[in-house]
């Protein structure tokens, strides 16, 4: 029989492959479904790839690529069997087999029990061979299967390398000494004890001492108290006071001079008295304003609606997505994208043409896992609702609480947080600044195809007024959020909170408990008001008066989008650099009616500001540009032109060999590449006309060298870049998005060539009259593409935080479907008693049709 084995398989061994430092190993999730060990089919691993496929995906794999081996693995997960006594038998069979495979938490690990199985399978006539199988298997084989059993499943390997790469557990922590001195910490009112700072304050871990950082612990301000402590005890840790929950804290080693884990945390709080359930209350349910944390704990409560019985829901739409570890961020926005239609018809719409043309490692591809998503959760194949027999058993036991096991989406967020330094992290973000992510995301994968992202874009006018010559100016940009300001002084309540706040004050001084809070009301019409009035324009240039004055600027809509994204400022920043959280409540309305807000354009009786821009003013001392000679001079020696290391040294700011070498790449067939470098300023501007005065730049003219550079050594073509420069008034952040979401076709060529040298003043108004709610095939390809129609909306979903500032805390989403509001909380999926929309963060409303 082992000669038999040996011999099927000589023609698939060069195929098989032994993991090396580096692979990893799919053997918890298919790169197509959510189908994993413990599925119906199990999972099968590919022995080359070592990617992961289910039963329905695993013959796509074997046609594209053509390799026939894999390993099967299969969990059985089944109640453990009780002894006379009534007591669960410990039984477990080929315990090793999947070694580091994370236990599925949805089953009890007192009650079940976990048996698995591994074989190689051999396509395309799914020959079966059981493992282990060391006596008749060839040695490579044998070791290529162990290697695949006993290595770490990806996202595992992947979670652990992130948390040890960024703090790492204190050599003190174990053996740290502490006084018993009798020093007892109080829940609030804390204080240096040298000087009279109030934030930024560290609890030394050795005696007690309460005293303020310096700027290198965290960012913040501080007299460096707590270093100077150190130095005179050699007490090494310390803890920051207004971060400590249940689940750590901010601790510092003075000795080790970085950030550092305390295991025993715990132990060492409450040697002072600190609590660390009670610290939760206060700083996840706590108006965190400053560092006397402060309860709130009807948030918690009235955004979870956890104090209502909520029905479960299940089926296509109503699938939830498991909370990573602090990933609700993703699981919220993730959920309302794909309530959307456009995203539906995109991803899960065209499934079938994505995975068939998916690339060989499908894990790396965004459509796909896109697709792979959209499917998990509009499916309804993971939120099917129990069996009855499972419901009577369930109430026989009284223990009813079946709740859907939803979607994990360790694969997907691996992909899109990929060289993030924020969403690669295991710390809570920011939704807003996610789904802003997200959108950018989209944009850059949708070239040449379907852009769902479209339903979100608009154009903002922005008119610009000079205070003193009363002329305008009216410029266009492209959005797809609207932030509204939350003003305080606007609030109904406002008696109220004047009165908690001296409470507040006096408690403090006093070292007493802090009030009850108060949380402000405002009206949600005092918010688009604060949006729409004037803001001062600072540094503003009139070039009607050829010289800074001031300038006013207000925003309204040029078009409407299909859907409406409504940000609400509810965070700002302390004084330790932290996102802070106010504490407020807003009417937002279920129907919106903003057609008072489109923009009108240039009015009659206004004039408009000359198209110039302000004078290049260069000191004396600066004409000759500064270049690193040392740098120019590394590339010439690697046989570049002497003038062009210069230009490459220069127009990537003096950033080093490496920028430099990638102009270089960038620009070598341009016919002046080897020319010496000239400046604007080094060219004699001839003489001026009577519509350009003395210095003053035409806006039309070509944007600053500098910026095309930048753009170029991007890799992106210097026509684009120009265009992209022109339509952003040349801001380099903006430009680039821009480029992504125009992408350059070869057959307008000759349009970009007009596009250099003649500004185009017609592509935001050929926009703003375009009132179809669709996208014209006629339309000005060269400018941004929105789907205008009427500001008529009707809210549809939002997204809501709790916590004290956006890196804690925890998201939830309620979105309306089929005509009842469903609140999404991770893989909870209920019907909703009472939305609470007026604590909402993000709001999201669709367009009401004409008619």
């Amino acid at each position: 029989m082992a000669t038999d084995l040996g011999e099927l398989l000589v023609p698939y061994m060069p195929t098989i492959r032994v993991p090396r430092t580096g692979d990893r190993v799919f053997k918890s999730e298919c790169a197509f479904s959510f189908d994993s060990p413990e599925s119906e089919g199990g999972l099968y691993v590919c022995m080359n790839t070592f990617l992961g496929f289910g039963r329905e995906h695993v013959e796509r794999h074997y046609r594209k690529t053509g390799q026939s081996v894999y390993m099967h693995l299969k969990r059985h997960v089944k109640e453990k069997a009780t002894g006379a006594a009534g007591g669960a038998i410990p039984r477990r069979r080929n315990g090793k087999v999947f070694l580091d495979l994370e236990l599925n938490r949805d089953f009890n690990g007192e009650d079940y029990e976990y048996e698995d199985e591994a074989k190689l399978v051999i396509f395309p006539d799914h020959f079966e061979i059981p493992l282990p199988n060391i006596e008749e298997l060839p040695a490579l084989v044998t070791i290529a299967c162990d290697a695949v059993l006993n290595a770490p499943s990806a996202y595992k390997k992947q979670e652990l390398e992130s948390w040890e790469e960024e703090i790492q557990v204190s050599k003190h922590a174990r053996s740290l000494r502490q006084l018993d001195n009798g020093v007892r910490i109080p829940p609030s009112g804390w204080k240096c004890q040298k000087c009279e700072m109030r934030e930024n304050l560290w609890l030394n871990l050795t005696d007690g001492a309460v005293l303020c950082g310096k700027w290198f612990f965290d960012g913040s301000g501080g007299n460096g108290h707590a270093l100077e402590h150190y130095r005179e005890t050699n007490h090494p840790l310390a803890v920051k006071l207004d971060t400590i929950t249940p689940d750590g804290a901010d601790v510092y080693s003075f000795e080790e001079e970085e950030a550092v884990l305390d295991p025993h945390i715990s132990d060492h709080l409450s040697h002072f008295g600190i609590d660390m359930l009670q610290m939760q209350k206060r700083t996840e349910n706590g108006h965190h304003t400053d560092n006397n944390s402060r309860p709130r704990v009807s948030e918690w409560e009235v955004i979870q609606e956890s104090g209502m019985k909520l029905k479960a829901v299940f089926g296509s739409g109503y699938t939830g997505i498991k909370n990573l570890g602090n990933s609700c961020y993703l699981g919220t926005v993730i959920q309302v994208l794909f309530s959307i239609p456009d995203f539906q018809r995109m991803y899960v719409g065209n499934l079938q043409r994505i995975y068939d043309y998916s690339p060989l490692d499908p894990s790396q591809d965004f459509a796909t896992q896109m697709a792979k998503l959209g499917h998990g959760l509009l499916s309804g194949q993971y939120a099917k609702p129990p069996m009855k027999s499972e419901l009577i058993e369930q109430v026989m036991k009284e223990e009813y609480k079946h709740q859907q096991k939803g979607v994990s989406p360790r694969m997907f967020k691996s992909l899109v947080s990929r060289g993030h330094p924020e969403f690669s992290s295991n710390r809570q973000q920011d939704a807003h600044e996610f789904l802003l992510h997200m959108i950018n995301l989209v944009e850059r994968n949708s070239t040449g195809s379907e852009n769902p992202s479209d339903v979100f874009r608009f154009l903002v006018e922005e008119r610009t007024q000079c205070c003193q010559s009363r002329r305008v100016r009216y410029t266009q940009r492209v959005d797809y959020c609207i932030q509204l300001p939350a003003p305080i002084e606007a609030a109904t309540n406002r008696e109220e909170l004047l009165a908690y706040e001296a409470k507040r004050k006096d408690a403090e001084e006093n070292m007493r408990a802090p009030p009850e809070p108060v949380r402000a009301r405002i009206p949600f019409t005092a918010c688009l008001q604060a949006f729409t009035e004037p803001e001062n324009v600072p540094d503003f240039w009139s070039s009607a008066l050829q010289a800074k004055s001031a300038g006013i600027k207000t925003s309204r809509f040029a078009s409407f989008p299909e859907y409406l994204i409504l940000q609400i400022k509810k965070f700002t920043f302390g004084v330790d650099w932290v996102p802070k959280k106010l504490d407020l409540a807003i009417d937002v309305p279920d129907f919106l009616d903003l057609s008072r807000m489109r923009a009108t354009g240039l009015q009659a009786g206004e004039e408009e500001l000359p198209d110039l821009m302000p004078p290049i003013v260069l000191p004396e001392d600066t004409r000759a540009p500064e270049i690193d000679e040392t740098a120019a001079m590394q590339l010439a020696e690697m046989g570049f032109p002497l003038e062009a290391c210069r230009k490459a040294v220069y127009y990537t700011g003096n950033m080093g060999p490496e920028m430099a070498f990638n102009w270089i790449i960038a620009h070598m067939e341009e016919p002046d590449f080897a020319e010496p470098l000239t400046l604007p300023s080094m060219i004699d501007p001839g003489p001026s006309t009577s519509d350009s005065p003395m210095g003053a730049t035409p806006l039309g003219s070509s944007p600053p060298e500098e910026s095309i550079a930048i753009l170029t050594s991007m890799g992106f073509p210097r026509n684009h870049s120009i265009q992209a420069l022109k339509a952003t008034n040349n801001n380099l952040e903006r430009a680039l998005d821009w480029i992504f979401t125009h992408p350059e076709e070869e057959e307008s060529d000759a349009l970009s060539d007009m596009a250099d040298t003649e500004p185009n003043d017609n592509a935001f108004s050929n926009a703003n009259s375009h009132s179809d709610s669709t996208l014209s095939p006629d339309r000005d390809t060269t400018g941004p593409r929105v789907k205008d129609g009427p500001g008529r909306y009707e809210l549809f979903a939002f997204i809501s935080h709790m916590g004290a500032s956006t890196m804690s805390g925890h998201y939830v989403c309620h979105i309306k479907k089929e005509g009842r509001w469903v609140i999404y909380n991770d893989h909870k999926v209920c019907l909703s008693e009472r939305p609470p929309k007026d604590l909402g963060y993000i709001y999201f409303y669709h367009r009401l049709s004409s008619s």
